[in-house]
């Protein structure tokens, strides 16, 4: 998750990668983390885009693609919902 933030991540798929059951795996993530796996995941993801933002590497749509939208819309809309203001509204308040 953290090595390929873009990667199309299910909980499925992560549990097979800690030799789990979805439901074991979904468990015993949130227990130890604090979160689910995929509300982690989204965090992971806005706090790398945030980064890029505030360090101007990239355009919005390279951002997205970076970390793991397939479009800047789709991006931009969970950005804003997530940190409360659009990708570029943040990126030009720093």
């Amino acid at each position: 998750m953290h090595a390929e933030p873009a990667h199309p991540w299910t909980t499925a798929e992560l549990a097979k990668e800690a030799a789990l059951s979805r439901s074991a795996f979904f468990d015993r993530f949130a227990r130890i983390v604090g979160v689910p796996p995929m509300e982690y995941l989204l965090g992971w993801r806005m706090s790398l885009a945030k980064d890029l933002l505030r360090r101007g590497t990239g355009r919005i749509e390279e951002i997205a693609l970076r970390v793991g939208y397939g479009s800047a819309s789709a991006f931009s809309t969970a950005f804003a919902r997530q940190v409360g203001v659009p990708p570029k509204r943040f990126a030009t308040a720093g």
